[in-house]
């Protein structure tokens, strides 16, 4: 684990304080200590250590949910600015985003994208066979198409969040890691104070932006959220000739040009579930995902020991307790070996002109998925000052910024300049039908 950037001990009392130290808790506490708001931010293991360093570096409007893009649009407004703000290089680049396209139906799910991205004036745009290989040369097939963002962006995620904590210390904001939120202090249906390993906090606002570990926290609270975690696996290669200086992906690889001058490797579509008790209870509510893409989720019927939904994960603690967060510092899973054959010779299948793909690390991840893929952004109504940002769904390090802003402005009852209903936590409960978002 790498050493700690912020140590010391959580102050008494906060206005707000976040739990999570990713790329949403992070850049939600950057903006309110833009507003003078104190705020103090609360990591169990490392700023970044989980999903929001474990990406595949991707900034993009392209394949957004509708809801999502007006957000994502002021994302990458503010990528440009807080990069310049934070005064490192965090590698952010302006190289596009590019789907391929193996079939019809794939053109055909690309043409509804476009309907959207009229309405938002984006510069996206079709290709046919042949613009779509003088695009990306060296391909060793022909696809049908593609739908390409030229001015979609990509950055180096274990670069870009843990600049952008240094930049909110320097804000304000107080940012502690290896401290463990255990539980809230609720009195008369609002929030009071945080009780964390190093003691308590009284605070008025919460926000839980605890990636995978939201579910498990929010639910010792009486706080039901329908998020399950998905195992992926990633990779980097070795520096290597250009091929595309962005972004790409179809059904069987994914690929993503490097500041370092290799590629982010992924597999195009197939994730590992760990069956615990939150998929079971959950389980009626991701059946339009399953029964739209039966065959994109391999399942385990059991998580590693410390893992958010594994069986033996306590669900209740008290806060004089060791709790799974103190236990599980960093959720750390190991590439799948199976996941890294496939990367290896599917890349390699594509752009044969290299005679080998050499890995110089590969690494696994735990993705917070929602049923209908789209996240949580919202208050709880039952809990006067509880706020909830997560089930990002793998999409949240390019929207981070712009969901940081909406945050930040929801915790102070103003105004979001967004619509958040798609985003309201009692859709799962109130009837509403599962309307799927883009799985991609």
């Amino acid at each position: 684990m790498d050493p700690i950037q912020h140590p010391g001990s959580p102050p008494k009392t906060s206005e707000v304080v976040i739990v999570g130290g990713g790329i949403i808790g992070v850049t939600t506490a950057l903006f309110l200590a833009k507003q003078n708001i104190p705020v103090t931010l609360l990591e169990k293991g490392r700023v970044a250590a989980e999903q929001s360093s474990r990406n595949w570096g991707w900034i993009r409007k392209q394949g957004r949910d509708a809801d999502e893009l007006p957000i994502v649009i002021e994302a990458c407004r503010l990528w440009r600015q807080l990069a310049e703000e934070c005064g490192e290089d965090i590698g952010l680049d302006q190289t596009g985003v590019t789907y391929l396209a193996n079939s019809d139906k794939d053109m055909a799910g690309f043409e509804e994208f476009m309907t959207i991205a009229a309405i938002h004036a984006l510069d996206t745009r079709l290709l046919d066979a042949d613009e779509t290989g003088k695009l990306i040369k060296g391909m060793s097939r022909k696809f049908k198409g593609a739908m390409t963002t030229p001015s979609d962006m990509r950055a180096e995620p274990w670069l870009a969040v843990p600049a952008l904590a240094r930049l909110a210390v320097r804000k304000g904001v107080k940012i502690v890691e290896n401290c463990a939120a255990r539980t809230l202090e609720i009195s008369a249906g609002r929030i009071r104070g945080v009780w964390t390993e190093a003691g308590y906090i009284e605070a008025s606002s919460v926000l839980v932006a605890g990636g995978a570990w939201s579910s498990l926290f929010l639910r010792r609270h009486g706080v039901s959220i329908p998020q399950l975690s998905v195992r992926v696996t990633v990779a980097a290669t070795e520096p290597m000739p250009e091929i595309y200086a962005g972004a790409a992906a179809d059904e069987h690889i994914a690929f993503r040009r490097r500041q370092d001058g290799g590629y982010t490797l992924a597999p195009g579509g197939s994730n590992l579930l760990y069956l615990g008790p939150d998929a079971f209870r959950h389980a009626t509510k991701y059946l339009p995902a399953l029964m739209a893409n039966p065959l994109g989720t391999r399942y385990l019927p059991f998580a590693p020991s410390g893992y958010p939904d594994s069986w033996s994960a306590p669900r209740v603690w008290t806060p004089d307790s060791l709790s799974p967060f103190e236990r599980m510092r960093v959720l750390n899973p190991a590439a799948e070996p199976s996941r890294l054959r496939s990367i290896e010779r599917n890349f390699g299948r594509l752009f044969p002109q290299f005679e080998k793909v050499r890995l110089k690390a590969e690494w696994g991840g735990m993705i917070d998925a929602m049923p209908d893929v789209v996240p949580v952004v919202d208050k709880v109504r039952a809990v006067g000052g509880l706020f909830v940002a997560t089930g990002m769904s793998g999409h949240g390090f390019g929207i981070g910024p712009g969901i940081g802003r909406v945050v930040s402005d929801l915790i102070q009852g103003n105004e979001t300049g967004h619509g958040l209903s798609r985003f309201r936590l009692s859709r799962f409960y109130d009837g509403s039908a599962v309307r799927l978002g883009p799985a991609l």
